[in-house]
């Protein structure tokens, strides 16, 4: 995490997860909220022992206000029901927090966030962190983890390491689900899950 927030979205000391959920509602640090229909703060368990923390939101979570709803959170939710994770005792957030979009004809297609724009979601980040305090967090692509973490990384390098931060002690990286959609082929998405749920696994574990 950066160690100077953006200044339009610094927090009172002890602000609680409500107080910053309701910050985050009118944040204006960068453009993105422009072109957005919300912001999309995480959601679930407040006191879940694991955090997944994804890139930003998509289409739907962006219209819906709520992080994972899509197909990606799709893909998820099966991912942790074979990992023997409930969704339900999980939270779930995005390094980002609002849609970043270029047309594709009538579609909106993901387009990826540049650093400004994920340093300028950091103190939403780090409020949920150290409010939650949970024991594991989980970054599902390299964006999350560069936020989490504080710097890049990769996943061939980092998949199955137990990394930490100062406000995870342990921290996982792995696949974000949409990669897994994006994948040329059956057999490539097929692996794809079977390495998530794997990930996954190694994460529930550390957990309990």
């Amino acid at each position: 995490m950066a160690d100077r927030p953006h200044p339009a979205n610094r927090l009172p000391p002890g602000a609680t997860l409500d107080q910053a959920r309701a910050k985050a509602a009118r944040c204006r640090a960068c453009d993105l909220w422009r072109r957005a229909t919300q912001t999309v703060f995480g959601a679930g368990d407040p006191h879940a022992k694991i955090m997944l923390v994804g890139e930003q939101p998509g289409d739907q979570e962006d219209r819906a206000g709520q992080p994972f709803v899509g197909p990606a959170g799709r893909v998820l939710e099966e991912a942790l029901a074979a990992a023997g994770v409930d969704m339900a005792q999980v939270y779930l957030t995005n390094a980002v927090k609002h849609f970043k979009w270029e047309p594709r004809g009538k579609r909106r297609l993901h387009a990826k966030p540049r650093i400004s724009e994920i340093q300028a979601c950091e103190p939403w980040l780090e409020v949920e962190l150290s409010r939650l305090r949970p024991r594991v967090v989980v970054c599902l692509g390299t964006t999350a983890a560069r936020a989490v973490l504080g710097r890049p990384v990769t996943i061939a390098k980092q998949r199955g390491r137990v990394l930490s931060t100062e406000l995870a002690p342990a921290v996982f990286v792995t696949a974000h689900p949409s990669a897994i959609l994006r994948a040329p082929d059956a057999a490539s998405r097929a692996r794809g899950r079977t390495q998530l749920v794997a990930d996954l696994k190694q994460a529930a574990a550390r957990a309990r």
